[in-house]
């Protein structure tokens, strides 16, 4: 089946060779070319990753990248000419999954691209074979649908996020270094480093936790990693 990427940059020439050598993949590519209208895109079809880059017209990545995760957890790759890993923190605060800097290489942004479709594609396999709905305490996880309940409550995670927790809920008690962890979800071509494991575990305290300080559900052991507590 085609994978749907949506290609996200106000640079057509940009666009243009993402474009051409995605379709090259045999992948089917939609473009947007400001916030408003790739938020749009997102809101009407549904893709498999969105490539997003952060400097856009009427609404900037960061805010089109905080919308999309009000209703969907689709995959999104930022695209930020800045290196800084202040912006990078930035981008995975508001839900990103992955970052590429400009200037970049095609051949990069491919392998970020099919690397994350082939996790997501795993991450389905695997979860066939467990339960489908895993209850504890006031946290209930539904591994088909990927929602998650606090107290009937849903809340919005974003793939990473669901991933991370899935994997962990499924292996209680079991502590993951911060090198497992990005290994196993984020996959061993993932060029990032393990900062991108501890904001992700924050982020997801914050959203199962009453108090994120004093976790029920995720806790560290330190100096060796994260575990779920059963």
């Amino acid at each position: 089946m085609e994978k749907k990427v949506l290609v996200v940059d106000d640079e057509k020439l940009i666009v243009k060779g993402i474009r051409f050598s995605l379709e090259q993949d045999d992948m089917e590519v939609d473009c947007a070319y400001d916030g408003e209208e790739a938020l749009e895109a997102v809101k009407k079809k549904e893709y498999d990753v969105v490539l997003l880059d952060v400097m856009l017209p009427k609404m900037n990545g960061f805010e089109v990248c905080q919308q999309i995760r009000e209703f969907s957890n689709i995959p999104i790759i930022m695209l930020t000419a800045k290196g800084d890993d202040m912006d990078k923190i930035l981008g995975l605060e508001y839900g990103a999954d992955d970052y590429i800097t400009k200037p970049f290489n095609i051949l990069e942004v491919k392998a970020r691209i099919k690397a994350i479709i082939r996790r997501s594609g795993t991450v389905k396999t695997e979860r066939e074979d467990s339960s489908k709905i895993v209850s504890f305490k006031e946290l209930k996880v539904d591994c088909e649908s990927r929602r998650v309940y606090i107290s009937s409550k849903e809340v919005n995670l974003t793939a990473k996020e669901f991933d991370l927790l899935e994997l962990l809920i499924f292996n209680p008690n079991k502590v993951y270094s911060r090198e497992s962890l990005l290994n196993t979800v984020w996959g061993y071509d993932y060029p990032g480093d393990v900062r991108t494991v501890d904001v992700h575990i924050r982020r997801l305290r914050e959203k199962i936790e009453e108090n994120p300080s004093d976790p029920l559900y995720i806790h560290t052991k330190w100096g060796v990693g994260y575990f779920f507590q059963n």
